[in-house]
């Protein structure tokens, strides 16, 4: 039996319609699809019928499937000879646990390959009307995280506090208030202007902007949850200015490509 290969493909922040070329070629082509719960449903819609889908979806605090039944399960798909999917938000490899995946894939002698996808920290904010840098605002921006591994040290604030630019926090709803919190205490200014994005490039897209003294308050009144991003610096006083309405684009419209056949070493040729 041949091997199958896993693609880990990043879905974009949420609009459908954001996935990058190969990675709807690669979710058309699929044997099986194992997807996260954020993605969207016109995506899994595009795996063709009569094909595995696996959900693996995670929610903050419960994880249904681990992560390392997750790997299994990527694994023994792949070791059946099937070619498998591994579609999850944003980038793979952008709080993704797409590098744990892949690591988990090469220990096992698992052809595999990454589509990378638009992250919700940059292409998610665009579509809220922040940009990460601007000449006149920021000339860099760092991504972190708010959810650590059980056992690790919290994020250092107070370091964060201090660095110039952009500010994005992936995963830090559950903490808002205590990261708004910190940050001010280890010297960032409480006028510092800050919004939540909730549900970035979706139709339901909600933002509630302030400042880091009052953007917990405001998120809360305007009752935004997770999922969502977190921004925090001069950038966000450009929301109004270039906030847009996206026009809607499905799936549909796109044509497959040239149908592929698979040699036997798991790669995708294009037939003649």
């Amino acid at each position: 039996m041949r091997s199958g290969k896993v693609w880990l493909v990043g879905a974009g922040p949420g609009d459908a319609a954001l996935i990058t070329v190969k990675g709807l070629h690669a979710i058309r082509q699929a044997e099986a699809l194992v997807y996260d719960r954020l993605v969207s449903a016109e995506l899994l819609a595009e795996d063709p019928d009569g094909f595995e889908m696996i959900n693996v979806g995670k929610t903050p605090n419960n994880h249904l499937v681990p992560q390392p039944q997750i790997n299994q399960i990527l694994i023994d798909c792949a070791q059946r000879g099937l070619n498998v999917v591994r579609l999850k938000g944003g980038d793979p490899y952008v709080f993704g646990r797409g590098g744990e995946e892949a690591e988990a894939l090469a220990l096992a002698g698992i052809p595999f390959e990454v589509v990378p996808g638009i992250s919700s920290a940059i292409g998610g904010l665009a579509y809220a009307g922040i940009p990460v840098t601007h000449r006149d605002y920021a000339s860099g921006f760092h991504v972190v995280t708010g959810h650590l591994r059980q056992g690790n040290e919290p994020q250092d604030w107070a370091t964060l506090a201090k660095l110039e630019g952009t500010l994005i926090v992936l995963m830090g709803m559950t903490q808002l208030s205590t990261i708004c919190q910190q940050l001010i205490a280890g010297g960032k200014a409480p006028t510092t202007p800050a919004a939540v994005v909730m549900y970035a490039s979706h139709q339901e897209q909600k933002i509630a902007s302030g400042t880091l003294l009052t953007l917990a308050d405001q998120t809360s009144a305007q009752g935004l949850s997770a999922p969502a991003l977190i921004v925090i610096g001069d950038v966000v006083n450009l929301r109004d200015t270039l906030a847009f309405t996206p026009q809607a684009l499905s799936l549909n419209v796109i044509p497959a490509l040239i149908p592929d056949i698979i040699d036997g070493n798991s790669n995708l040729v294009h037939s003649q």
